[in-house]
């Protein structure tokens, strides 16, 4: 690749411009981006919900003049090689990479869209970009009735901020647990009694069915609690404008229950963004992200995809860290003269503190000696394989009165998977381990505080 390549990018996030930061000058580079702020880094929203951070905070890295921001591009023109813009321009690529992340999932729930209509009511707010994060932002407050749908990583991120906010929040989690694809049953236990104690009401095994809704000026009126609902009343909707004819009133689940609700905050997971590569004819794998191979090419060989719209290997990560792996592989892909390894996947470690409202930001350090219970910070890492095959080892460590607790998988002399929860002293020698493969000699030195230090 020589500095007169034309390379365009669509997607102006964390994996579309860490891959223009790792190019440099060696290509013209362009990126699109659709949104108009500044970039920022998505992972850190829940804690500008929480009042914690400024939006200014989660800037990324200054891209300079390479990225267009609030340009979206509207087609791929694989024939003539060209990028399509909704402002009326066209770029002209050598190479295209696709960077164009993921949509929340918005589940069919009744009352959620009118017929024939694809507007959220007043109220309803999904929780995947700076604009869902400053909107719902500026519904919160004190005494609010908020109700969370989903409790996987973003759903917990999501109560906890809004708690944190004063809100009174209600978490309803379809499945039997909390982050049930990362966390074991007793972690998640953890994890429940940690989120009661700042005050959020969890209900799993709570499939939602619907919502109400009402005209703004009955949604302002007063309402009556529903046999679900706790003995404070929701505060009503009264002096804040709506942005649509509807207003959410409730929430109503499969059983019959219904919750009266201020806020609705809909976490159910993501799916990849990939509506110009299926109008562009390029294959889409079974996890519906766009199929790529060891070198991030598409069916199309000079188009690339890297981040939460890529599926390699028949799987699409959806995580920060594998996002930033693609755009680094990518980027020596393309620049190596002596060839390069490719991209042979990630072995990724989700990672996520909990805080209360005003306490400090930790990265790994201990939780307080009092737990969850005295609402002090709550760290849990999760990586590899946290549900044991017939056959494998499992060894835990729990301290009750720290509420910490450690677990791992081992198979054979291979450590396969773990979780930790309260003190992540020991995560970055275990993870080192899992990652690297590498025969175990000495488990209980890796899961004391020694072993990571």
């Amino acid at each position: 690749m020589t500095s007169q390549q034309r390379v365009v990018v669509i997607g102006g996030g964390l994996a579309g411009l860490r891959f223009a930061q790792r190019l440099g000058d060696r290509a013209a580079v362009t990126v699109l981006g659709e949104e108009p702020h500044v970039p920022y880094n998505r992972v850190l929203l829940a804690e500008v919900l929480a009042g914690r951070y400024a939006p200014e905070v989660t800037a990324l890295p200054a891209p300079g003049p390479a990225l267009r921001r609030g340009v979206r591009a509207v087609r791929v023109d694989r024939a003539e090689r060209r990028v399509h813009c909704d402002d009326g321009t066209v770029e002209a690529y050598d190479t295209l990479v696709l960077a164009t992340g993921s949509n929340p999932v918005l589940p069919p729930l009744r009352g959620l869209f009118e017929p024939g209509g694809r507007e959220l009511p007043d109220g309803v707010h999904a929780f995947r970009t700076m604009d869902d994060c400053l909107a719902l932002s500026a519904a919160v407050r004190p005494g609010v009735r908020a109700v969370v749908i989903g409790g996987g990583l973003l759903g917990v991120s999501a109560a906890r901020a809004l708690a944190a906010r004063g809100a009174q929040v209600v978490l309803a989690q379809q499945a039997e647990r909390l982050m049930e694809r990362q966390l074991d049953a007793d972690a998640s236990a953890l994890l429940h009694t940690h989120l009661t104690a700042l005050g959020v009401e969890i209900h799993t095994e709570c499939r939602t069915r619907g919502l109400t809704t009402a005209p703004p000026a009955a949604a302002g009126g007063a309402r009556s609690a529903s046999p679900a609902s706790p003995a404070s009343p929701a505060s009503s909707g009264k002096g804040r404008d709506g942005g649509g004819p509807r207003r959410v009133t409730g929430v109503e689940f499969a059983d019959g229950y219904r919750l009266d609700a201020d806020l609705v905050v809909i976490t159910c997971g993501v799916r990849p963004r990939t509506g110009l590569a299926v109008a562009a004819g390029l294959d889409i794998g079974k996890g519906k992200g766009i199929l790529v191979d060891d070198r991030l090419r598409t069916s199309d060989p000079r188009i690339h995809a890297i981040g939460d719209c890529a599926e390699h290997a028949g799987r699409v990560y959806g995580l920060a860290g594998p996002a930033l792996e693609q755009a680094d592989a990518l980027a020596a892909i393309l620049t190596s003269t002596a060839g390069s390894p490719g991209y042979t996947g990630t072995r990724a470690l989700t990672r996520l503190t909990l805080t209360t409202a005003g306490g400090p930001a930790t990265d790994g350090g201990p939780a307080t000696a009092g737990g969850p219970a005295t609402g002090g910070p709550l760290d849990l890492a999760a990586f590899g394989e946290t549900t044991p095959l017939p056959g494998d080892d499992v060894v835990r460590l729990t301290d009750a009165t720290r509420r910490t607790y450690r677990k791992v998988v081992v198979r054979g002399d291979r450590l396969v998977g773990g979780v930790l929860l309260g003190e992540l002293a020991t995560v970055g020698a275990l993870a080192r381990t899992w990652e690297d493969g590498e025969a175990l000699t000495d488990l209980f030195h890796l899961l004391t505080d020694d072993g990571g230090s």
